[in-house]
């Protein structure tokens, strides 16, 4: 998810997994670690701090959800 929001905005990025989190109960859930290019660290940085979502769009999101799984409205 990480690697997929950089690509968005423009950033490349590598994900590798955490040679240190080698438990297999985790499976593909492991901790990994995102490697991008020096110059674009502060920017991804930047952007992975903000919140995808602000919590009147998460609400809605979730209203809607309800909705189409038949919840009450």
């Amino acid at each position: 998810m990480i690697c997929a929001r950089l690509a968005q905005a423009g950033i490349s990025s590598v994900s590798k997994r955490n040679t240190g989190a080698d438990d297999p109960r985790l499976g593909a859930g492991g901790c990994r670690e995102v490697y991008v290019e020096e110059e674009l660290v502060s920017r991804a940085l930047e952007l992975l701090a903000a919140p995808e979502f602000s919590d009147e769009e998460l609400a809605e999101l979730s209203e809607q959800a309800g909705r189409e799984a038949g919840g009450p409205p």
